[in-house]
């Protein structure tokens, strides 16, 4: 029950953030903005650090001091894989009108929600990740420490279900479809844990390059999206101190949980 709840927690987090077009009339401010995407970045580089490359070395202690190799192995893939679905799937960042990946019919709101596609997967796979490796029973990761990851997750998703809801609103959609859009957003984050669960449960043995892999996909999304869009503008400082404060967060989740 426990491990259900927390693949949970970050989906909810994102339903959360959504149901703001109920209460909010306008669009969130670029400030604001940035500063929820600086969050986020730090509260994913720190995730990527302490819940998932240092579990995966730890994992891989029999190795001596070739620990290193599933880690980097595996961060190295999910940059590779990320990298792969951001040439392949057609999508559109928010703010942005020149679309991304292959060229398609799809709409401006259908590429809004596989831009979230993208960002959200690796989310998913490294809450899956990490409750794997609780499963296996080795010891590096903990019940806490892969609760304190969920619940860093959860509260980055909040304000990204904010962002994506209140545009989507503002484009003409009703309150309701902007809210149901927002959420499903998030929908690929448990679908993508119960994968990384199952892989995990075929072949326990590559459950370090797992953690590693959805460490290398956060960061490819931290630095190819949240840090230029936090970057950008007037004011870019707003973004540099969010992601001081969400890292510091991560961490002092992380350790203290953990």
């Amino acid at each position: 029950m426990q491990i259900l709840i927390g693949l949970l927690i970050p989906f909810l987090g994102t339903t959360l953030g959504a149901a703001c077009v109920f209460f909010l009339k306008n669009q969130i401010g670029p400030n604001v903005q940035r500063m929820f995407t600086g969050f986020a970045a730090g509260v994913m580089v720190a995730a990527s650090v302490w819940s998932l490359l240092i579990p995966a070395m730890d994992m891989s202690g029999e190795m001596g001091k070739l620990a290193f190799i599933p880690a980097v192995a595996g961060f190295l893939l999910g940059i590779l894989f990320l990298l792969l679905l951001d040439s392949l799937v057609p999508h559109l960042h928010m703010g942005s009108n020149v679309p991304e990946g292959r060229k398609s019919g799809f709409g401006r709101t259908a590429m809004l929600l596989f831009a979230v596609t993208i960002h959200n997967f690796p989310e998913g796979a490294a809450c899956g990740a990490i409750f794997a490796g609780v499963l296996s029973g080795e010891g590096s990761v903990t019940m806490a420490g892969a609760l304190a990851l969920s619940l860093g997750i959860a509260l980055q998703n909040f304000p990204e279900g904010a962002i994506i809801s209140l545009p989507l609103r503002s484009e003409g959609n009703s309150r309701a479809k902007s809210f149901l859009l927002g959420t499903l957003s998030g929908a690929v984050e448990p679908l993508g844990a119960l994968l990384a669960i199952g892989l995990a449960g075929v072949v326990t043995p590559i459950l370090p390059y797992m953690l590693s892999f959805a460490a290398g996909a956060m960061i490819y999304v931290v630095v190819e999206e949240l840090i230029p869009e936090a970057s950008t503008g007037s004011h870019s400082n707003i973004g540099t101190i969010a992601f001081a404060i969400g890292f510091s967060l991560m961490m002092v989740l992380d350790i203290a949980l953990g």
